[in-house]
């Protein structure tokens, strides 16, 4: 049956599909005619049963479509518009059409099973080594013609604008190989894949492979870019943002010739660009008499880690007698200092000197001694707080003590401790736990309800794969995720009570959410577009965040996926598999391409303002069912950020107050949206789409849910519908002896 082939329906149950095929209606299109228009709200599914149909994108044609292809799937979900028009091109097209009215009344929404939409990216660029060859010399031709592939890649240019000092840098770094004709340079789905490739002689095909029998989606239709590529031309771009498996199969049709480099070489060249933001720091820092005892590359350490904070005219930075945490660097702008309702000086920075105050904070907690206010029209400035700057360096007074010529070891409090006392950790042993059943599956392993047979509890038991996670380059990525973890004792993230290491997997022992996965339940429930919903659930996610935030661990994969709701519709950040401890920031590029912020996909070093971003994506998808920049590619949807949350086109049910908020949290600059100004969370919690809603009783768990999950007791999975199909490789695991894993359990 032909509906089974579909993405979507093939998570139903198969006996479930003759009955959906029967609500279904044959409908016919003459040649020309319009089958659905992009933009227009839909409300039915349709599969090609004879002829051709033309899938256009902004009056761009892109796919072809033919029988057993399929179009509309997530209209029998819910209303969104359409993202293309389909277009008869036979004399005579049939097609299945199927209603969401019909769909609904058979209560299929129950019984579907939603797929996690996969995060990319995260560790493996640390731990796995690249061969890198030497630069081959080249003439002034190859040069030119290697600068102009390069300026002339519209996708290379979404990732980093590709200046001359760019394309210099990397066309210096590039080798030449020969290809032999018939030979496939890059294969569809090969896991090693770190090369950009620019084409001096020589043509490729671009081939991608259906699976057999099986029809496609107009999105994978469009997405399928078969084509060719000449002399000039470049490929394999993607893999200089991150590490992902290749999504197409290019292979040369005649001997070739193509100059290569690595993502490891072109993270150097971004890197190197973003460096003159640190020197300007450095720069800035040097006027701080408070820094005199710092080294050199203790000064460079600080200037990387400052954040940026900005003002506008008569806001304060922060008044007199209120305790303060953080010193300031004014880099642009006026300030006057005022003590005691009384304006006592005044301060404006300029290119070649920034002001500091509030040092003190650095030292003890006294008071601020005086209020600073804005008197230009805006001002920015760079701040550190003691927590970050004593992680980072050690304490300030040590320092001074220290000298900047002393030898003496100034020691550094560690990162955040474990959450909870003491007995948190050891109370549970794995010949205990009983296997009850498969809730999920994530992108190393499963997911178990499991019961501690000695005390009765019920907890969910995440397995890793050891052999996948070395062979993916995760190592470090998974250490981390056990750390933060341990560190998080908060009422809306997924608490960690154990982990165990065992010799083909590593588990996590982690808090039990029986209501299941907010993006099912939304599906299933079609909660998309309710306001009360959203806003208790972006509520949720603005505490967990606070949490997260105030131990310097930044999250990096929002979506509705990662929100769990337990029996009492609370809801619950879950899967840490990306988040970390950062001082500062950070330039490892990963999350989940729908919610990538535009710093992320231009490698410029991302901090906490990154969550931020994707809360206003998350805003964006509760309410519409979709998130704002979707694509049928990766590339496309990072071309869309890269245009701005100004240019997406609001649904009516977002405009206004929601609209604004949004916008707060998608601003292109990270240090412009709303978390990232004085108030920080507040200023969500004070915005107008929030007007009069009860943040309090969300934060202590008054406020009834608005969904209340149906779970009958503490081993009632049916909230959950795994599917083995995503049950990623159990890949057979070897020790390298390196003990890479040896600190990873907390109990046997």
């Amino acid at each position: 049956m032909f509906l089974s082939k579909v993405a979507l329906l093939k998570r139903l149950p198969p006996e479930d599909l003759p009955d959906l095929a029967a609500t279904g209606q044959s409908v016919e299109y003459k040649e020309g005619d319009a089958i659905i228009t992009q933009g227009d709200e839909g409300d039915a599914f349709f599969l090609i049963k004879k002829g051709t149909a033309d899938v256009q994108i902004s009056g761009n044609k892109v796919a072809t479509l033919k029988s057993g292809d399929y179009f509309g799937e997530n209209a029998l979900l819910r209303n969104e518009p359409r993202t293309a028009t389909i277009t008869a091109s036979a004399a005579v097209v049939k097609a299945l059409k199927i209603s969401r009215a019909s769909f609904n009344a058979l209560g299929l929404a129950e019984k579907l099973n939603f797929g996690k939409r996969g995060a990319v990216g995260g560790g493996a660029d640390a731990d796995r080594k690249v061969e890198m060859k030497a630069p081959t010399p080249k003439t002034a031709e190859e040069v030119a013609l290697i600068k102009k592939a390069l300026q002339a890649n519209v996708n290379l240019n979404t990732i980093t604008t590709v200046d001359d000092e760019k394309a210099e840098a990397m066309t210096a770094f590039m080798w030449k190989e020969q290809v032999k004709a018939g030979e496939a340079i890059i294969t569809q789905g090969d896991m090693h894949a770190d090369f950009f490739y620019v084409v001096q002689s020589g043509a490729f095909n671009i081939t991608k492979a259906e699976k057999k029998n099986e029809g496609q989606s107009a999105e994978a239709a469009a997405a399928a870019s078969i084509g060719t590529i000449q002399s000039g031309g470049s490929f394999g771009e993607l893999a200089l943002l991150y590490f992902a498996a290749r999504a197409a199969t290019i292979t040369a049709n005649e001997d070739a010739v193509v100059w290569v480099t690595s993502r490891q070489q072109f993270k150097e060249v971004v890197l190197k660009a973003n460096q003159k933001e640190t020197e300007q720091n450095i720069k800035h820092l040097g006027h701080c008499e408070v820094f005199t005892s710092l080294k050199t590359n203790e000064i460079k350490e600080l200037a990387q880690a400052m954040h940026e904070m900005t003002f506008s005219k008569d806001e304060t930075i922060f008044e007199q007698g209120e305790k303060g945490n953080r010193l300031y660097l004014l880099v642009e702008g006026e300030a006057a200092v005022v003590k005691d309702g009384t304006e006592v000086s005044r301060m404006a920075a300029t290119t070649e000197k920034a002001h500091y105050f509030g040092e003190k904070a650095l030292i003890e907690d006294a008071p601020r001694a005086a209020t600073i206010k804005v008197i230009s029209e805006t001002a920015r400035s760079l701040w550190v707080d003691k927590e970050s700057f004593e992680m980072l360096l050690g304490p300030l007074g040590e320092l001074m003590k220290r000298g900047k010529d002393g030898t003496a070891v100034v020691k550094k409090p560690m990162v955040a401790p474990a959450a909870g006392d003491s007995k948190r950790f050891g109370n549970y042993k794995f010949a205990n736990l009983k296997k009850l059943g498969l809730l999920g599956c994530g992108g190393f392993g499963a997911v178990e309800l499991v019961e501690d047979t000695k005390s009765g509890g019920t907890f969910a038991l995440k397995a890793l794969s050891k052999g996948y996670v070395v062979k993916s380059g995760m190592q470090a990525s998974v250490m981390s995720e056990k750390q933060v973890q341990a560190m998080c004792d908060s009422p809306f993230v997924v608490m960690l009570h154990e982990t165990f290491n065992g010799d083909q997997s590593l588990f996590f022992l982690l808090e039990l959410a029986l209501g299941g996965e907010l993006y099912a339940t939304y599906n299933k429930k079609n909660l998309w577009g309710t306001e009360k919903c959203a806003k208790y659930y972006i509520a949720g996610t603005v505490f967990a965040f606070d949490h997260l935030h105030s131990k310097k661990v930044i999250y990096r994969d929002l979506k509705p996926e990662n929100l769990l709701l337990n029996e009492k519709g609370h809801v619950k950040l879950t899967d840490m598999g990306l988040a970390k401890v950062v001082i500062g920031k950070t330039f490892t590029t990963c999350g989940t391409p729908d919610y990538f912020a535009p710093e992320l996909i231009k490698s410029q070093g991302h901090n906490l303002a990154v969550d931020w971003w994707m809360l206003g994506i998350l805003t964006f998808e509760l309410m519409s069912g979709h998130p704002p920049f979707e694509s049928a590619t990766p590339m496309a949807i990072y071309s869309k950020v890269q245009k701005g949350i100004n240019k997406i086109a609001f649904p009516k049910k977002l405009k206004g107050d929601c609209e604004s908020l949004i916008k707060g949290l998608c601003h292109a600059t990270p240090s412009e949206r709303l978390p990232m100004k004085k108030g920080e969370s507040d200023n969500i919690k004070n915005s107008a789409w929030f007007k009069d809603f009860a943040w309090a009783d969300v934060e202590n768990l008054k406020m009834d849910a608005p969904y209340k999950p149906s779970v009958k007791n503490t081993k009632d999975i049916t909230n959950f519908s795994a599917n083995k199909e995503d049950m990623p490789p159990q890949i057979p695991y070897k020790d390298p002896g390196n003990g890479w894993d040896k600190e990873f359990a907390s109990a046997s």
